[in-house]
């Protein structure tokens, strides 16, 4: 049995944006943690494949990156075949993307705060499916000038009405201090850093920790599989 996977999810489409960042740093976060049983290559062997059941891999998944027009998906996707429903869709987008979540056991969504509530992109991407993600263990991230508590709370209510568990921990990053490029945009994205001071201040309040206990949780409900 291969090791279980979890998708780190950049929720955000717009350009420029500071979530790619964001969803980086959670992920820096969580693989650095050396009490989660993340999937490390064996310095004897580096090219084995691991087959602990137990392990895990955290992957960052890009909405950005799946070309997912405004939901224009023919079927409803709850009355689909529940043991694959990929081929059923209408859309080629649409099966296109079943197959990408198919492939996750878990995942956390890194998710901005926009007017008190989540990015369309994200609501979207989620309205697409439901046996792919009915199920599986879901954590949240949030972010905004005052951590993104709202989306969190919206988000956790989307995700519990497709039926996946959603852990309790929900880490949120109060962005004080890191800015967006301003002016004209090239062709490829502008990386945008993160402020130091805004890293010292995720610190000193133990997000980090909760980041880490998130991760944990999740390993959890996978363990009860």
């Amino acid at each position: 049995m291969p090791p279980k996977r979890i998708a780190v999810v950049t929720s955000s489409t717009r350009s420029p944006r500071l979530n790619p960042t964001i969803t980086q740093y959670v992920y820096d976060v969580l693989t650095s943690d050396p009490t989660l049983p993340t999937n490390k290559p064996s310095p004897a062997s580096p090219s084995a494949i691991d087959t602990n059941p137990r392990h895990i891999t955290f992957t960052i998944v890009d909405l950005a990156k799946q070309s997912l027009p405004l939901y224009d998906e023919a079927v409803i996707p709850a009355s689909l075949p529940a043991d694959n429903p990929t081929p059923h869709y209408t859309k080629r987008h649409s099966r296109a993307w079943s197959s990408v979540v198919r492939g996750y056991d878990a995942f956390i969504f890194v998710t901005p705060q926009y007017n008190w509530s989540i990015p369309a992109s994200l609501k979207n991407a989620l309205d697409y499916l439901y046996h792919e993600w009915k199920g599986k263990p879901a954590g949240i991230v949030s972010y905004g000038s005052r951590g993104g508590g709202k989306a969190a709370d919206h988000l956790r209510g989307v995700l519990t009405g497709l039926r996946m568990r959603v852990v309790r921990t929900a880490p949120g990053l109060a962005v004080r201090h890191t800015g967006l490029p301003v002016g004209a945009l090239s062709e490829e994205e502008e990386k945008v850093e993160l402020d130091a001071r805004d890293v010292a201040g995720w610190k000193e309040a133990g997000v980090e920790g909760m980041m880490r206990n998130l991760g944990m949780e999740l390993v959890c409900e996978l363990d009860k599989e």
